[in-house]
């Protein structure tokens, strides 16, 4: 793939996201810089965080394909692979059926997608695939640069990883806390965990075949919690990152959580340092 996201990224949602961070993101030494909470077709947001750096990558992750056409999401990648070739990978997604009226056929919803970004202009190094299961795996690699799993663990990482096999890019995210107080971090890792991710069919079915229980899930476990948001020092959390990559994974994006919106540019910064960016 031409895009190249280093090792190490940060995702955080739309909202939370300005060109100022960005550039700050860039400057401690990250590689890329994922959008979460479903960016509308027009790409405008991504489009501003690169206007913003110089050569941080920045990936969607994800567009909804039931919320943004193929189509328009096609003429908006043209236009930013044109102004910043090399520097902007397309997420793309199905979401959830709680979270969408229309949900229907979503493998065959996916593949369709695909096609239409084919037609419009969207090479398949240019565009990852949110994938969890086996199935959809199966297309991030045949159709797309590669995989970016969502609430996952390194457990998953490696299954991932022997359905891709070597070459497509397979670029996880993983919540972390860094605070050595146990029961404060688990708090804030099981809110972020708990609502709305494990109410949701495809993330509880993944983490069933992760080998948790449904009563991991109905009650936020501490097991599960501590795999899913990652909590302790600079130094632990950074570990459980190079974890994942330790499983197969070419990139891992963290999603830094804290209680306090001033306290977020510093853990940053700590875990920059702590993976020695």
């Amino acid at each position: 793939m031409t895009v190249a996201p280093g090792r190490y990224g940060i995702w955080a949602g739309g909202a939370q996201l300005s060109p100022e961070l960005a550039a700050t993101i860039e400057r401690l030494g990250y590689g890329a810089v994922w959008i979460g909470g479903s960016p509308p077709a027009d790409l405008e947001l991504p489009e501003s965080l690169l206007a913003a750096t110089d050569h941080l990558v920045v990936a969607t992750g994800i567009v909804n394909m039931w919320g943004s056409p193929a189509a328009e999401t096609a003429t908006s990648y043209r236009r930013i692979a044109e102004r910043y070739p090399d520097r902007f990978l397309l997420g793309v997604g199905i979401g959830h059926p709680e979270a969408v009226g229309q949900y229907r056929k979503p493998y065959a919803t996916i593949v369709e997608y695909l096609d239409e970004l084919d037609a419009g202009g969207v090479p398949v190094e240019g565009r990852a695939l949110a994938a969890l299961g086996p199935k959809v795996l199966a297309v991030a690699r045949d159709r797309t640069a590669g995989a970016h799993p969502y609430l996952t663990t390194p457990h998953h990482t490696r299954e991932a990883r022997g359905i891709l096999g070597e070459g497509p890019l397979l670029a996880p995210e993983q919540k972390v806390v860094l605070d050595t107080d146990v029961e404060r971090a688990r708090a804030i890792g099981r809110e972020k965990v708990s609502n709305p991710y494990l109410k949701l069919t495809n993330y509880r079915n993944n983490l069933l075949r992760e080998g948790f229980t449904e009563h991991d899930l109905d009650t936020a476990s501490d097991a599960l919690v501590d795999a899913l948001a990652i909590h302790g020092d600079a130094a632990t959390v950074a570990a459980g990152l190079t974890a994942h990559l330790d499983a197969g994974a070419d990139h891992v994006c963290a999603q830094v959580l804290v209680d306090d919106g001033d306290a977020y540019v510093p853990a940053l910064t700590s875990l920059a340092e702590a993976l020695e960016l």
